[in-house]
């Protein structure tokens, strides 16, 4: 069984992270199932969030119900603004989780890097949370580069989230490299590039070469979690066919693209951004007939309602056209609508 050692954290933990973001859109009983699959296949990792709706409150009872709490690492993260947010957030995540403490904290991909003295009293809360053993190590979640360094360059954190997959820049792997070299464990999000990514052997083959990076996978279905399972039972090669297989992937997924990663959310016309903004990609990447429904065409025809107000385009962390982007892939969807 492939593990990985976060850091300095010294959590030591199973290749196959489980991400918690997708279980809002499933039952208690399918997240339980899911949870328990997951840990009777060696998954001791779940990351979750408080802005992630009822995800903390699921995975709570699941790991409760089926008592493995000392054997399951939680991470967590915050969006708070404010002391009085963090200590309410905290709370709260401790009571829908079911535990007295959190093996990790993270701020969720805040604009700026907390630290001690910038007038926020955030990272001086989180020492104090460290402390009072509600918290056991600190991390941080981000999509910017900028920030990101930064994070590592200040030694205050032990783990960095950041997107990372085969799709990566080489600015990411540097500042992968660059968690290697400080001993900060690195959790790989979006390692499936947000549905991008449709060969789970490929992504996982490209983030087996990094001994130190944990993948988090998004899954909300059975099929999805035993892909991965499979790969750590019988671990895909990253042989000549993987990598020219990954080479055509990059070649084809080149230039600016959404993420998916709804940090641009809430429209205030209700426009789907994370989902719209790459339908041109989407539909190319699966079969077509499942974004063509009523449904998604109503979706996309939304984008004619965008007020052009510049709030998705300055929220993005990848500094992307956001209107722009929508508007053609409106065009796209339309000429593929006409084909049916």
């Amino acid at each position: 069984m492939t593990q990985v050692r976060l850091g300095q954290t010294e959590m030591i933990t199973n290749k196959n992270g489980f991400g918690a973001l997708p279980i809002q859109r499933i039952s208690y009983e399918e997240t339980e199932a899911l949870i328990y699959e997951a840990y009777d296949n060696g998954v001791t990792f779940y990351d979750t969030a408080r802005f992630y709706t009822d995800s903390e409150e699921k995975l709570g009872r699941a790991i409760a119900k089926r008592g493995i709490r000392d054997k399951v690492y939680i991470a967590s993260k915050t969006m708070c603004n404010t002391t009085e947010e963090f200590w309410s957030q905290l709370s709260q995540s401790l009571t829908d989780l079911q535990t007295d403490y959190l093996d990790l904290y993270q701020f969720h991909n805040p604009s700026f890097c907390p630290k001690p003295g910038d007038g926020t009293g955030l990272y001086e809360a989180m020492i104090e949370a460290k402390e009072q053993g509600k918290v056991k190590h600190i991390g941080i979640t981000n999509h910017r580069l900028a920030v990101a360094h930064e994070v590592i360059d200040s030694g205050l954190y032990e783990t960095l989230q950041f997107p990372f997959c085969y799709l990566a820049s080489e600015q990411d792997a540097v500042l992968v490299e660059k968690c290697a070299q400080a001993d900060m464990g690195f959790i790989a999000m979006k390692a499936m590039s947000g549905g991008l990514i449709t060969r789970a052997d490929a992504a996982y083959a490209f983030c087996t070469q990094y001994d130190h990076v944990l993948p988090i996978w998004g899954v909300q279905k059975m099929s999805e979690l035993q892909e991965f399972i499979a790969c750590e039972k019988n671990p895909p090669a990253m042989d000549e066919e993987m990598q020219n297989f990954i080479l055509r992937e990059r070649e084809e997924l080149s230039g600016e693209f959404c993420r998916g990663c709804g940090y641009c959310m809430p429209c205030p016309v209700g426009i789907k951004i994370n989902d719209c903004a790459r339908m041109s990609l989407m539909i190319r990447r699966a079969p077509t007939s499942v974004y063509m429904d009523e449904e998604h065409q109503q979706d996309m025809e939304l984008i004619e309602e965008c007020l052009h107000c510049g709030q998705c385009r300055e929220k993005c962390p990848y500094g992307l056209d956001t209107p722009a982007l929508l508007a053609k892939n409106l065009a796209d969807y339309r000429e593929q609508v006409k084909k049916l």
